[in-house]
């Protein structure tokens, strides 16, 4: 094994140590109940917020998944990582604050309460969207797998098995609590050493972006640097499926519910947003820096390849480091929330007398079977990207429609909303094939490259066509929303 393979194992190793001190740490708290294993108590403040939303988004999936994805399609790319990235604006901007008033252990269980009242809608509500959290799980490890198959040599497929493995170990352990204090140091760390790897990697073009169009030019690449000759509703298309996943993904909600208040949620969510968006761009432009300069390299190749042979070394074990960090973050945020999902929509829906130890025991039992779930998607799919996307459109297409309309679409209006209170026209069975002909419609290749947008449409339709029409029917008159739903105050 080379250095460079020897100092990347040791900080891996570090690491890892340092993460299971801070689980273990906080353990005890989080097994004080089912709300602190979630959502940390609804207390956290800013500062572990804004790293944490931070550190999930710069997931080493991203990072070395949107400078692939750039290397192969080019400038158009921006455009899915503006609706991936941007949709975190629009979600502080509309949605956090509002979820930063409430208590929800998931996403899910807020429609639940608010919107339909129907266990069918919200186990389906919990599969969704736990498919992105999988997806993103998976795209983690496939990364890792790719990164340390070029440094060390060493097939991917054990190494996205151990990193899976060391994901659930210590994701089991504190839950939500341990993690973000995980992603304050990964945060900090991406901060740091992202900066200066941009600026190593931008000195490659002296900084310019005239510079970076002549070289494509030069490698018979120009095309590349231009939207020239892009089919507009693919672009769209991009913009659309990045934006709509991200609003119904369960790692964003979780964050706002865990917030101190308000207030809290909204600006961590702004702010680490907006920093995030800023740097997933510049890992896209890194992805045709590297095209300018080596155009024989795979998708999945092109980000680890640049960091083993085109920049120092010292460079390289900081931005390993922070891909390291990053990646972990982001892994165990989507599996603690993946697994948060399942026991809380899924089988606490059905099975309603479960006790918090007993649910803080499925969860963890959960959590293994998701990261085994997950490490096959890793090793099985085709590009890292390729998982998210797919993820993206089908929980999208299905739950967007849902959340819009049953927020705006009141029994009692100008009465905002408010834990413990259903004030939504949609009905049990307008939500349910809203779902179903959102999520089948987009993995339809037969409607061609608009099938996120006519899956839109249809979801849409069908939620309000169908509580029309069974406005007076209650497919299960005695059911009780199940979870975390009595109001808490927070500060504001």
């Amino acid at each position: 094994m080379n250095t460079a393979g020897i100092i990347i194992w040791t900080l891996t190793i570090g690491l890892f140590v340092l993460y299971f001190f801070i689980a273990v740490k906080q353990k005890s708290t989080a097994e004080l109940s089912f709300s602190n294993y979630a959502i940390g108590g609804g207390t956290l403040p800013f500062y572990l917020l804004f790293f944490s939303h931070f550190a999930n988004i710069m997931g080493v999936g991203n990072f070395m998944g949107h400078a692939g994805s750039a290397y192969v399609n080019g400038l158009p790319w921006l455009v899915f990582i503006v609706g991936e990235q941007g949709s975190k604006i629009i979600f502080a901007l509309t949605f956090a604050g509002m979820a930063g008033k409430m208590t929800y252990n998931t996403f899910p269980e807020m429609i639940d309460d608010l919107i339909t009242r129907d266990k069918i809608t919200r186990a389906l509500c919990g599969l969704l969207a736990s498919c992105i959290m999988i997806a993103w799980i998976g795209g983690q490890g496939k990364a890792f797998g790719e990164l340390f198959g070029v440094f060390t040599g060493i097939n991917p497929t054990p190494v996205i098995l151990f990193f899976t493995a060391m994901f659930v170990f210590y994701t089991t352990m504190g839950g939500m609590l341990s993690l973000v204090w995980m992603d304050f140091v990964q945060g900090l760390i991406c901060i740091v050493f992202g900066s200066l790897f941009y600026i190593v990697a931008f000195s490659k073009i002296d900084f310019s972006f005239a510079v970076l169009g002549a070289r494509l030019a030069e490698v018979g690449k120009a095309e590349m640097f231009t939207f020239a000759g892009t089919d507009i509703v693919s672009l769209i298309t991009k913009f659309v499926t990045g934006c709509v996943g991200i609003l119904v993904a369960q790692i964003y909600w979780q964050p706002c519910f865990a917030a101190k208040g308000p207030k809290t949620a909204r600006r961590s969510m702004l702010y680490g947003g907006s920093v995030a968006i800023i740097m997933t761009i510049c890992t896209a432009i890194v992805g045709l820096i590297i095209l300018t300069i080596n155009q024989d390299l795979t998708q999945n190749q092109a980000m680890s390849w640049f960091m083993l042979n085109e920049v120092p070394l010292i460079v390289t074990v900081m931005l390993f480091v922070l891909v390291l960090a990053a990646g972990m973050s982001s892994a165990d945020s989507n599996l603690n929330s993946a697994a948060i999902l399942i026991s809380n929509d899924l089988v606490r829906t059905f099975k309603t007398d479960l006790n918090d130890k007993q649910m803080i025991k499925i969860t963890r039992i959960l959590t293994v079977c998701i990261g085994v779930l997950a490490a096959l998607g890793g090793i099985y799919a085709g590009s890292i990207m390729s998982l998210f996307s797919k993820a993206y459109s089908m929980a999208g297409a299905g739950l967007v429609p849902l959340l819009v309309i049953g927020l705006l679409w009141k029994e009692e209006t100008g009465v905002g909303p408010t834990m413990g209170k259903k004030n939504s026209k949609v009905t049990p069975w307008g939500s349910r094939v809203g779902i179903v002909v959102g999520a089948v419609l987009s993995q339809l290749s037969a409607l061609g490259p608009n099938a996120i947008l006519i899956a839109l449409c249809a979801s849409a339709v069908s939620i309000v066509v169908i509580s029309l029409l069974t406005k007076n029917v209650t497919p299960n008159p005695k059911y009780v929303s199940q979870g975390n739903v009595n109001p808490v105050l927070k500060a504001y």
